[in-house]
């Protein structure tokens, strides 16, 4: 009997680490390809809270790096973002808006965050509809949840589940 290997497409932001890491977690879990989203020009400590956190207020997309995500190969989407200001990061719109080939995908989300979330995921669910790609998951970690784990594994075990492999 064969095996159907799925491929996974991991795609985040990480401006301080903290998502990268939740991200690095999944792929040794779950295998895929880890595609890390940066601006094309580089937030430092005052800008992202200058610029950065209101540009992520008004839902803006930034220039990204890679310029074009293709998903054509992917079986599994999954995209993770920090919260900027209760909202999806403008590298995260950005990297959204840089998918290609996503019509009929399937993705997980999570949002890494101090302490609440916001409109995070209910922006990326909806950009990523106009995509035509379908949010079969959504998880929201805050700081503390990430130093415990439990919902780390929630995030692991719901991509296995994506994939067929529990």
């Amino acid at each position: 009997m064969f095996a159907i290997i799925m491929k996974i497409s991991i795609i985040f932001h990480s401006y301080s680490g903290i998502t990268r890491g939740v991200a690095e977690k999944i792929q040794a879990a779950c295998g895929g390809d880890l595609i890390e989203v940066s601006p094309k020009t580089p937030y430092n400590k005052i800008t992202e809270y200058t610029t950065g956190s209101m540009r992520a207020r008004r839902e803006e997309a930034d220039p990204v790096e890679p310029g074009e995500i293709d998903l054509a190969s992917a079986d599994l989407i999954v995209i993770g973002t920090p919260v900027w200001f209760w909202k999806t990061t403008p590298v995260t719109n950005g990297a959204i808006n840089a998918l290609r080939n996503g019509e009929g995908k399937k993705a997980v989300l999570f949002a890494t965050c101090g302490s609440k979330a916001g409109e995070t995921i209910p922006i990326m669910k909806k950009t990523l509809a106009r995509k035509g790609v379908t949010v079969i998951g959504e998880h929201v970690l805050t700081r503390r949840d990430i130093i415990e784990g439990e919902k780390v594994a929630e995030v692991v075990d719901a991509v296995k589940a994506a994939v067929g492999n529990p």
